[in-house]
């Protein structure tokens, strides 16, 4: 099992936890401005890269609070989580 060490509670079973997808996307501020294709790009394409990647997490059965971590896709190697909303 997977053990995530939540910025806020501190290492827990990844049992607890919900991914959320790619951390640190960036929105538009006024979306309806977006034609179909670029709000289909929005929405659905991400990276999905083999090795270190940017994600979200929410730690839905403890704080309830989001998260990113950046993890290894490959080994499953967490190299560190930060709260939401800051730079990683």
């Amino acid at each position: 099992m997977l053990i995530i060490p939540c910025p806020h509670c501190g290492p827990r079973p990844e049992n607890e936890f919900r991914y959320s997808g790619e951390a640190h996307v960036v929105r538009p501020a006024d979306p309806e401005t977006l034609d179909d294709a670029a709000l289909a790009e929005l929405l659905y394409m991400r990276s999905n890269p083999k090795g270190r990647h940017a994600e979200r997490w929410r730690h839905i059965h403890g704080c309830g609070w989001f998260f990113n971590c950046i993890r290894d896709t490959v080994t499953d190697r967490i190299e560190r989580t930060y709260p939401a909303g800051t730079a990683p």
